[in-house]
């Protein structure tokens, strides 16, 4: 048997073109998903309820995702008889300054804690007006926030952050 230039230049042929096969192959098949269906343009976001002691909780929730959806998701905010798709839900637990971390003090002084977390759990749902279903919901979404102490709002800020990601990877989930 033969070995050197020629053989492997046979291998080589083969090669490439099973290669080409493969890649030609490949175009013939599409990956559709991810996103929302095509017919949603527009979204109306509602103001979430807010079942917790925390009434500043409502504006923070409704603002950071209305920003999500139009930025993110390049949707156009309307009211929501206009609307292809209905943002809502409900904000059900919230849990501040939860202890993380302590400095301990000398003999017969308080113990400081230096490092907090608030905790946020809420139900949402993005609404397909035209079929009459929700394209997405979560339920007991659960996020939180840590935070030096006294700057609460720098966990809620983070834990609304983490809420909007979470939103907007379930908008694009589907298929």
């Amino acid at each position: 048997m033969r070995s050197g230039p020629i053989r492997s230049a046979g291998v080589a042929a083969l090669a490439g073109s099973l290669a080409l096969a493969l890649l030609a192959g490949g175009c013939l098949y599409s990956f559709h998903g991810g996103g929302l269906p095509a017919n949603i343009k527009t979204v109306a976001v509602l103001p979430f309820d807010n079942r917790t002691g925390e009434p500043a909780l409502t504006q923070e929730v409704y603002t950071a995702i209305e920003e999500a959806v139009t930025s993110r998701l390049g949707l156009r905010e309307v009211n929501e008889a206009q609307a292809d798709a209905v943002v809502k839900g409900e904000i059900t637990s919230y849990q501040g300054n939860i202890a993380l971390s302590f400095q301990a003090g000398v003999p017969g002084q308080a113990v400081e804690v230096t490092r907090r977390r608030v905790q946020l759990t809420v139900n949402v749902q993005i609404f397909d007006t035209h079929l009459g279903k929700p394209l997405w919901q979560q339920n007991g979404l659960t996020v939180d926030g840590e935070y030096d102490p006294p700057a609460e709002i720098d966990g809620r800020k983070s834990a609304e952050a983490k809420l909007v990601q979470l939103v907007v990877e379930g908008a694009q989930s589907q298929w």
